[in-house]
């Protein structure tokens, strides 16, 4: 392995001849973003010193799969390796961000073309393992390391009883960004929505709307998006289902001040499934 495979990589296959300079993006809870910048354009680059490769592979697969629609700005990725002294990285398309998030009514469109242009034949998930998981996953997770069997036992009933939430629905597996939150949403500088950092999947299109609640989807955004992909039947009655998801993922992630607002869901959806 080379000492350097970013930089062995970039002034190959990267087509530069020399690197002039390089910048601190950002640091997250796993990962390091850098801007590299070249005689050949700008790269970006995440690296992770305690995560191998694998979770970049996945990540790249779900920026291609979301690039080849044709539809959405997503960042092209490059290339995925190993780190010589342990962890692995990527590094794809480095795109200029305007000064604002972008159009909600573009937003809303360009996401349904997606949803639209990419249908699985070959049913739900992805190629590889990812970091999206399932309500009956969360709650198993919530169950071992807090002990909290109520709501584990009350997320179990609604597994069991959610399935006429979906009655007149047709539901296809669409290609999903999987963790649409306001921080992987942003706009190039001509204004058009971009979308980044994704945990892919092909799933039921409105999963996708599971983090609204920090995402800040408007009326506008809904109105655009189901001008292209039409509102299915029951789309109000299972709006907070997945939700729940998301809410789940956090108490597990950041602790039980998310709690309160997964059982208030449970409970509900119960509630309702008794009228």
């Amino acid at each position: 392995m080379s000492d350097d495979p970013l930089k062995e990589w970039i002034l190959a296959e990267g087509k530069a001849t020399q690197i002039t300079g390089t910048s601190s993006i950002g640091r997250g809870c796993i990962n390091a973003a850098q801007r590299y910048d070249t005689d050949a354009g700008s790269f970006f680059v995440k690296t992770s010193r305690r995560i191998g490769p694998a979770m970049f592979k996945g990540e790249a697969l779900g920026l291609k799969a979301m690039y080849d629609t044709k539809s959405i700005h997503v960042p092209l990725p490059y290339k995925v390796g190993s780190l010589p002294t342990g962890g692995s990285f990527i590094i794809m398309e480095y795109i200029q961000f305007g000064r604002s998030r972008g159009d909600q009514t573009a937003l809303g469109r360009k996401l349904a073309e997606m949803h639209k242009a990419a249908k699985s034949d070959k049913g739900y998930g992805f190629y590889v393992e990812n970091t999206i998981g399932r309500l009956g996953y969360q709650l198993k997770l919530i169950s071992q390391r807090f002990g909290d069997s109520a709501i584990y036992e009350k997320g179990q009933q609604l597994i069991e009883k959610m399935h006429p939430l979906f009655d007149g629905a047709v539901i296809e597996p669409c290609l999903l960004h999987g963790d649409l939150w306001s921080g992987n949403i942003s706009a190039d500088t001509n204004g058009d929505p971009v979308i980044l950092d994704p945990a892919c999947y092909y799933g039921h299109n409105e999963a996708e709307f599971g983090m609204s609640w920090c995402a800040g989807f408007g009326g506008e955004f809904y109105r655009s998006y189901f001008e292209v992909m039409p509102k299915q039947p029951g789309f109000e009655k299972r709006r907070d289902l997945y939700l729940l998801y998301h809410y789940l993922n956090h108490y597990n992630l950041f602790g039980s001040g998310y709690r309160s607002s997964a059982m208030s869901i449970i409970e509900a959806c119960l509630q309702m499934l008794k009228a």
